[in-house]
């Protein structure tokens, strides 16, 4: 077992994150324990599982090339299998192979040319969900398809690291790498997942219109096959998906037999359901903090289930810097972003979203990381403080108007606008944002995006002026505002720099990141991209969302997150 360090919150900050508990424990599932080891034993339970989306899935590949959508990660964890696994402390584990590479061995070897090379060494007799087994060579041919630059993927990390996927022999998966990459000896089933080689093959390869075709095949969606803890039997477009227990699964069958997901965008009518008991589990964002706080208030008097609260994604706001799009065109100017910057009301935020109890954000790295003080010494922060707006709009050749907002002789009247996906959490946190700035002086628009042209990466790059969004925790968001990371038509409107942030200094440094094994190195680099971040401002900070699941008190199993990295294991009585 590895650990990836300080990927993600290691533990949970304030009385605010702790799990609020209100019924049985999490079960026999000790979040430390190897999961080879905790495969399915006891009698199967009859009932079936229903959970709670917020949104139907786009897809259930880890790996999509449909346009970006919103992540669904307990759907993508039902039915994917990779190389290797992380549990709720973000170690990693064995999960399709016997063991994982270890650095200097014969399974993970530096080159001499300064490449690397890593041995995955595959369980036996693993299958895919409709039986066929599942050899090196689906992991070979996932490589050629994911690495192919018309779908989308091959310029992310680790895609753009790999310079060779090989089988060695059916058991034997070797990766060969292009130079040191940090993560590659716990390849995640979001890294490189295998795909079924004897389902996609005759499809591929592809050129020209093809690669639409390709990715639009309903392989993705409906008739998905994958090495999961679940396969699916049946999805309902707009409705529901069904998923039965997959007999095959490398870490034993699932406990619970049957799963039924249930696509709900309103997070008050998955309270109601959670509290009539005709919902079992609510995955994260279905329901949110003011839900979080009537469902602990009905179930501690009675032991009827559990609130789990710990830190979750990074909440924050784009700033659209593509001169073709950006409205006003001065939000191209440095001095604006910080203007704005300085008119965020966090604490009105904390106490209008949380009640006060939120944990709010100078960067992207959470207070819960070892190497945070070294950031928060670094960084640039932003207390309110319109004084400072008033000089830095001065600076610029703003001024205020008659009816106090900031006009220019040069360019105008200052007015942008201010998006959020349709949610109610997501709009009062727009209102609370929209009225402070009003009050600092900038004419503001509010716009919701509906949930569903919210799951177009292209509707979301869009935006005129500014976007407030977020997901993912740790050095993953690093990709977020790297040029890779600028979703545009070459990569299928992937990626997660949606204002088209490109800065050639953050960028040298998130490639040095990505291949430097040195820990206290990738620390000095995440400290330098923060310092980067913190000036040129093409994100605004906010605060981290609380990641919020809750379940019934016969739904033993979920610990902290409710991610359901060990799924297999959940009992339902």
């Amino acid at each position: 077992m590895t650990k990836r360090p300080a990927r993600c919150a290691a533990a949970v900050l304030g009385a605010f994150m702790l799990v609020a508990c209100a019924g049985p424990s999490a079960g026999p599932a000790g979040g430390r324990a190897d999961p080879a080891s905790q495969a399915a034993s006891a009698p199967l339970s009859n009932r079936t599982l229903v959970i709670a989306l917020r949104v139907e899935p786009t897809t259930i590949s880890p790996k999509p090339f449909r346009q970006a959508g919103i992540e669904i990660g307990i759907v993508l964890r039902l039915f994917n299998a990779g190389l290797a696994i992380n549990d709720e402390q973000d170690v990693s584990h064995p999960y399709l192979v016997q063991s994982l590479p270890q650095l200097n061995t014969d399974s993970w070897r530096l080159l001499p040319e300064g490449g690397m090379e890593t041995a995955y060494h595959l369980r036996p007799n693993l299958t895919w969900h409709d039986g066929t087994p599942l050899t090196a060579d689906d992991f070979v041919f996932a490589w050629q398809v994911f690495a192919t630059p018309e779908l989308g993927n091959a310029g992310s990390p680790p895609l753009n690291q790999i310079d060779e996927v090989m089988a060695r022999d059916p058991q034997t998966v070797l990766v060969r790498w292009k130079r040191p990459y940090p993560y590659a000896g716990s390849l995640q089933a979001s890294d490189l997942p295998p795909l079924p080689r004897h389902i996609l093959e005759p499809s591929f390869p592809v050129q020209g219109e093809q690669y639409d075709a390709f990715a639009s095949l309903p392989f993705w969606t409906t008739d998905y096959v994958g090495p999961g803890p679940y396969r699916l039997e049946r999805w309902e477009p707009g409705a529901f998906m069904e998923a039965a227990a997959f007999d095959g699964h490398t870490l034993g069958r699932p406990k619970i037999e049957r799963i039924r997901l249930l696509f709900i965008g309103d997070p008050n009518t998955v309270l109601a359901n959670l509290l009539s008991g005709a919902i079992d589990f609510a995955g994260t964002g279905a329901v949110y903090f003011q839900q979080a706080t009537v469902i602990r208030q009905e179930w501690v008097p009675t032991n009827a289930g559990r609130v789990l609260i710990a830190p979750g994604g990074w909440r924050y706001t784009h700033v659209q810097l593509r001169p073709e799009l950006a409205k006003p065109r001065t939000l191209l100017d440095a001095r604006i972003r910080r203007a704005l910057a300085f008119a965020i009301d966090r604490q009105a935020l904390n106490d209008g979203l949380f009640e006060g109890q939120g944990i709010m954000a100078d960067s992207m790295v959470a207070p819960t990381v070892d190497y945070f003080a070294d950031v928060n010494r670094a960084i640039t922060k932003y207390a309110y403080d319109l004084k400072k707006t008033d000089e830095l709009m001065e600076s610029a050749g703003y001024a205020k108007g008659p009816d106090g907002v900031y006009e220019s002789a040069v360019d105008g009247r200052f007015s942008t606008e201010l998006t959020v996906i349709a949610q109610a959490q997501n709009e009062a946190e727009m209102s609370l944002m929209g009225a402070a700035w009003r009050q600092a002086g900038f004419e503001l628009q509010q716009s919701v995006m509906p949930t569903a042209q919210a799951q177009s990466g292209q509707a979301r790059a869009a935006f005129p002026g500014l976007f407030t969004s977020g997901g993912g925790s740790g050095e993953a968001l690093l990709a977020n505002l790297a040029s890779i990371g600028i979703p545009k038509p070459e990569n299928r409107w992937t990626g997660s720099n949606r204002g088209a942030w490109s800065n050639p200094d953050y960028d040298r440094l998130f490639e040095a990141f990505n291949t430097t094994l040195d820990r206290a190195e990738r620390t000095r680099q995440i400290v330098e991209m923060m310092k980067i971040m913190t000036s040129e401002l093409p994100v605004f900070p906010l605060y981290f969302q609380p990641s919020i699941t809750a379940h019934v008190a016969a739904l033993t199993g979920p610990q902290n997150s409710g991610s359901g990295w060990d799924v297999q294991t959940w009992e339902l009585h």
